[in-house]
This record gives structure tokens, sequence and C-alpha cells, in this order.
């Protein structure tokens, strides 16, 4: 930060009196680098009686930061205190940005709506409505980097492992502590690399390999999607997570990040904004609503139908 702000720490917005302090030493409440105005990380990090002050002061309170205004952050982090704060002092909640989604629109989203004449189209209410419970049945996911999951629409397991070409896993070959979600083991000894899971849900299939990357290769995702849409995410340990994105078998976007939030680099589809507002933070979801999948709850994750061993690939063999 410049313009009276550097060295003013983070921890410093939670107290109204050092932002006054800073102002009345000559600090610009509009001031800062690379579009990072005070107001955005007061809304970021600060409380209502800091945002307050500052705002008082403001010449532009709906300055554009990584495109979108304070108010608009305001909504987006669910922080609707601060957002009365901003109203109160002519914040605009109907100006539009990210790809038309206006401040008083995405709070549509949220339970802390701002009275405007704007509406949800049907879609994006349908998808307001099922987000907690993709959320719920995520709860069941480990948090932890290397595995890969791709939801795949309109097709059911029987469907998933015949364009696989895999091979179904015995049951009585599936270790005990499969099932109760210890993922970390190699419980399938040489093949555990090579062997997923694959659970029919409402809406398509769902496939999760916990200890690889081979089932996102475009080999296996664009047999997944012919004829329909499949959206695969693998967790790498080195770079996050990485989604990607095949239609009718075909590659169509890639380099995604799927539970990264809402940004100016989102892209032009509305709808997609609103999926980032939804699922930031929650990237198995993520992939579930895009793909147009829903799991019921988390046995998806924890105890899925079957467990199957991809082709050609056992043992190392390519």
């Amino acid at each position: 930060m410049t313009d009276g702000w550097r060295g003013f720490p983070s921890t410093g917005w939670q107290s109204a009196n050092a932002v006054r302090r800073r102002l009345d030493a000559g600090a610009d409440p509009d001031g800062g680098v690379h579009g990072t105005t005070p107001l955005h990380l007061a809304v970021e990090h600060g409380t209502a009686e800091a945002v307050a002050e500052l705002a008082a002061r403001a010449r532009h309170v709906d300055a554009i930061n990584r495109g979108r205004t304070p108010l608009w952050q305001t909504v987006q982090e669910g922080k609707p205190g601060l957002a009365r704060v901003l109203l109160a002092v002519g914040a605009d909640p109907s100006r539009p940005m990210m790809s038309g989604w206006s401040p008083a629109r995405l709070s549509l989203a949220t339970d802390h709506v701002i009275a405007s004449g704007e509406v949800l189209t049907e879609q994006e209410q349908a998808a307001v409505d099922v987000r907690d419970g993709l959320l719920a049945a995520e709860e069941g996911f480990p948090h932890y980097d290397n595995y890969t999951v791709v939801c795949v629409a309109d097709i059911d397991a029987a469907e998933a492992i015949r364009r696989l070409n895999a091979a179904v896993v015995p049951a009585d070959e599936v270790p005990d502590t499969v099932p109760a979600g210890d993922w970390f083991p190699v419980p399938f000894g040489e093949d555990t690399d090579f062997t997923l899971s694959v659970t029919g849900v409402p809406g398509g299939c769902v496939l999760v390999q916990p200890w690889h990357f081979n089932l996102q290769l475009p080999e296996f995702m664009e047999r997944l999607s012919a004829g329909t849409v499949a959206y695969g995410m693998y967790a790498n340990p080195s770079s996050g997570k990485q989604g990607c994105v095949y239609r009718d078998g075909r590659a169509v976007d890639g380099d995604l990040h799927p539970g990264g939030g809402p940004n100016e680099h989102t892209g032009t589809d509305a709808y997609l904004v609103l999926l980032a507002h939804l699922y930031e933070d929650h990237a198995v979801a993520y992939c579930c609503a895009f793909a147009g999948v829903r799991p019921p709850d988390n046995k998806t994750f924890t105890e899925p139908d079957q467990w199957i061993r991809l082709p050609g690939l056992s043992n190392g063999r390519a």
C-alpha cells in the first residue's frame, strides 16, 4: 500500500481508532496500488466501525478491485453488516460487474438480500437450491492431495465402466479400510494407482481416483464425455486443484481452479460466476454442480458403489 498506508498491518483494520489515526495523519482514503483500495482491504480484514470510518471519508466507495466493488465483496464474503455500512454512505447495489452480477443480484443467492428489482433465472435459482445438499455430500471427502474426481452427466455407473473398458474389482478384493475412508495406504497393492470408484447418482455418475491422476488423462475424459459433459479435477500436490471440461469427447476448457471463488478471470459466463460464488473453497461440490450431478449423501465418497480398474495400466503397464 502507498499514499500513507505503507506498513499498515491487516490487523490494523480491526481498529477504527487505528484507521482514524492514519487518516488524520494524511493517509489517502482512496489510495493504494494495483487497484487495491483501503476500503477493499478494510472489508476483507476489518470491523464495521473501521469500514464506516474509512467509507465516510472515501471519495470513491464503488472503486473496482479485481472486478468488484467493496459492496460486492461484502456480499461475496457473507458480511451483511459491512454491506449495510457501505449502503448507508451511498454504495451502488445495482452497479453491474462480474458478468452482470451486481451486488444486489448476487445477494439473491445469499441469506441477506439487498432489495432491488433484480431476479434470478430458473437455472440460477435451481443452483442455489441444491447448494446445501452438495456441500453436505462433500463433507465425507477427506482433505488431502493427489486425488482425481470426474463428474459425468447423464450416464450411469454401468455405462461409465463400459466406456472405460474397466474391470470391476470383486467385492472380496476390496479391503475393509477403503469404504471407511482410509485413503492414504495402498490398499490395492501395485494396482492402487489405477483403481478408482464409481457411483451412480441423480443426474449421472461420480468417479473418484483417490491415489492418482490417470482418470483425468484425455483418453479417459474423451470416452466418458461422449454425447455429454464431464468435469474433471486433479488435486495437484504442487499447484492446487486443477479442473478441465470435456464435451462430447472433446476438451473445451482447462487450467481451471474449482473452488477458487469468483474473480475477474472467471469468464463471461454469468452462471459460472454464480457457481464460483456458491462453492468457494468447496472444489468437489463445484465439480458436481458444474456437471449437474447430485450425490444424495456422502456415501458417494465414503462408501462408493463399486471399485474398478482402468484397462492396460495395472502393474505399471502403459
